[in-house]
């Protein structure tokens, strides 16, 4: 069992940020304690919403609340996601040095998808690209946040595979791209392609369920799933197949319930014990 950090949103109604992180992660076993970078009644993909997002001196405090009760002492991992606000991300990099040496810290870079272009602040997305990429040992991109990060477009599996070395050249030693589609994707198809600064990639493809509209929270179940397979001492390939399969059959009992929102607890047996998905070795 690992200790993991997870500063990310949280929202009252419905599975995004740490309300799609922390259960997931608890369910192999892991502990969790949980930093809140919004608190809204929802996510915003339902067009509105009320809440508010937390000041950085906000999460400042309570990281000096976690530090004097010993409580950083103790973490193995550091999960981030969405930030709300350029300046949560100082206080991300001030916490590594705050953390016991060794600590992995998984960022997700949140801040576009393709089809929306970015839905973050400004500052961001640079934050991101220029600062945090030196110091992250895993980032978990979707496409359209790898191109942004490489300068890239990615049109081909060669391009995705091109951009994650670019990535790693940046800092991180694991690259893992989300919902990744290119030109020799089938049409009912999604992949994810995982790579080591070692030079090992892989990918795994799993079939693209009709979800209108498609739930949000998946990126964040996911980061989280693979950080605490990797956590766990699972390869690289071991850790995309147990993730991919987790998730998609979390995408098949979302399918099921008809609902807008990940049908997280239905799929708790999923994200324990999952099913081998087959990697292939690129």
């Amino acid at each position: 069992m690992s200790h993991i950090l997870s500063i990310q949103s949280h929202v009252a109604f419905g599975h995004v940020g740490n309300r799609a992180a922390v259960f997931p992660l608890q369910r192999l076993g892991h502990e969790v304690t949980a930093i809140n970078t919004v608190q809204f009644s929802n996510h915003t993909g339902y067009g509105s919403w009320t809440g508010e997002v937390f000041s950085a001196a906000h999460i400042e405090d309570v990281v000096t609340g976690l530090e004097k009760l010993g409580v950083l002492d103790t973490v193995d991992g550091l999960l981030t996601g969405y930030l709300g606000d350029p300046a949560i991300g100082q206080i991300i990099l001030d916490l590594l040095n705050r953390l016991p040496s060794g600590v992995k810290w998984l960022c997700d870079p949140v801040m576009g998808d393709v089809g929306r272009g970015f839905f973050v602040r400004p500052g961001i997305p640079d934050y991101f690209r220029d600062r945090a990429l030196a110091r992250a040992g895993i980032i978990t991109p979707n496409q359209f946040e790898l191109e942004f990060l490489t300068d890239m477009t990615i049109a081909t599996l060669g391009d995705a595979r091109e951009a994650a070395r670019r990535a790693h050249a940046m800092g991180p030693e694991i690259v893992l791209v989300t919902s990744l589609i290119h030109d020799q994707t089938a049409d009912t198809e999604i992949q994810m392609l995982a790579s080591s600064k070692a030079g090992h990639q892989f990918l795994v493809s799993t079939p693209r369920l009709p979800l209108d509209p498609a739930p949000n929270g998946a990126g964040d179940c996911t980061s989280a799933l693979f950080l605490g397979h990797i956590l766990s001492g699972a390869s690289l390939d071991s850790a995309l197949s147990k993730t991919a399969s987790s998730i998609f059959a979390l995408f098949e009992k979302t399918r099921a319930a008809g609902r807008r929102e990940l049908a997280l607890i239905a799929a708790q047996d999923d994200f324990a014990h999952p099913a081998a998905q087959t990697v292939t070795a690129l």
